[in-house]
């Protein structure tokens, strides 16, 4: 099959053929329609999460997905040949950027019926995390003030709705140009980064969602509501050894993680807020319930550029530009042997 994969950290990867991937008992095997780019790859490829996520090559990238069910492993229940399904792959099996890839069946659903396989693809990544972060961990509540970073951005774009749909206020930050653009999401405040500081515009906030660096973690202490048990909770690190407990990371990586997160920690703790790590999941009864939202017209993706698979290094480029107006897609193109292996198999038919 075609898969543009790595060899090893901080290669530029490479579009070759590789072998089809191997499925088990609870797999379901997916010919890939499309898949979306995320900053999640860049930082893949570049070895940072290899401490935590020691992967094997060569590795193919890729961490969302839609397509069709072309085989189903011999316990699979959830799932026919045939189906449209779109996911994320398990941290430690990723690899949409291919035309097969091999995903336990836990880890999909169905394709909402009122988008498209590029569309489809766009969301899962960034559905989960904001459900995550606003359902899950914070459990965002009607009338609760909730203060997004980056709202042009993958995450953002989707987290703003979601905030919107519980009930919450919103406020967010983008550039000049999308101002409007994010206000038509639902934003409720919008702060110009190149004009304002957020930290002395916005107080008494519930809970903040940051996806950017240390620096502007730092501030965001400030617009929270003190002595509340407010929430910052970060998809961007440091990570906590809460996290550390949750991967099951050696003694050595839970003690530094400790250390990198003290500080941070400590001031959450007297400021009287709460500090959380979320490293997103995969999570298909999570992303069922995504998918009820966005037939009900409650989110919808919002995709800037759309690549060929063959343009995958250009599409990564484009991510880590910080120019993306929402999500950053991979149209995978069925070759015609797959697609004849699809008009061919039977309903039902398992792959043993």
């Amino acid at each position: 099959m075609q898969a543009f994969f790595i060899e090893r950290y901080k290669d530029v990867g490479k579009l070759g053929q590789l072998p089809e991937p191997s499925v088990g008992d609870n797999d379901v095997l997916v010919q890939v329609h499309a898949a979306s780019v995320n900053a999640l790859d860049a930082k893949i490829r570049k070895g940072e999460f290899k401490l935590i996520l020691p992967y094997r090559f060569p590795l193919v990238l890729g961490n969302d997905l839609a397509g069709v069910v072309v085989g189903v492993g011999r316990n699979v229940r959830q799932f026919k040949v045939g189906d449209e399904v779109y996911g994320r792959p398990p941290d430690n099996r990723i690899g949409s950027f291919a035309e097969l890839i091999a995903v336990n069946e836990d880890a999909l659903a169905l394709k909402p019926r009122n988008l498209d396989m590029e569309q489809a693809a766009s969301l899962p990544l960034v559905a989960l995390t904001a459900w995550q972060v606003l359902v899950e961990t914070a459990q965002v509540k009607p009338g609760q003030k909730v203060f997004i970073h980056a709202g042009s951005g993958g995450v953002g774009t989707i987290a703003i709705q979601l905030a919107k749909h519980l009930g919450a206020f919103v406020a967010t930050t983008t550039s000049t140009r999308n101002v409007d653009w994010v206000k038509g999401l639902g934003a409720d405040v919008v702060i110009d980064y190149r004009t304002q500081a957020f930290e002395s515009t916005l107080r008494d906030y519930d809970v903040v969602l940051n996806s950017l660096g240390p620096d502007v973690l730092d501030k965001s202490f400030q617009v929270l509501k003190s002595g509340s048990g407010a929430r910052l909770i970060s998809i961007s690190g440091p990570p906590t050894p809460a996290f550390a407990e949750q991967q099951g990371l050696s003694w050595g990586l839970k003690q530094a993680l400790r250390f990198l997160s003290w500080r941070v920690r400590r001031k959450a703790a007297k400021l009287g807020v709460n500090y959380d790590f979320v490293f997103m999941r995969a999570h298909g009864e999570q992303l069922r319930q995504i998918t009820g939202l966005v037939e009900s017209g409650a989110i919808q993706p919002e995709i800037d550029r759309v690549f060929p698979l063959d343009a995958v290094q250009e599409a990564l480029a484009y991510v880590e530009s910080g120019r993306a107006k929402g999500k950053v897609v991979i149209r995978v193109r069925a070759t015609p042997p797959l697609q004849q292996q699809l008009d061919s198999r039977q309903t039902g038919v398992r792959v043993q």
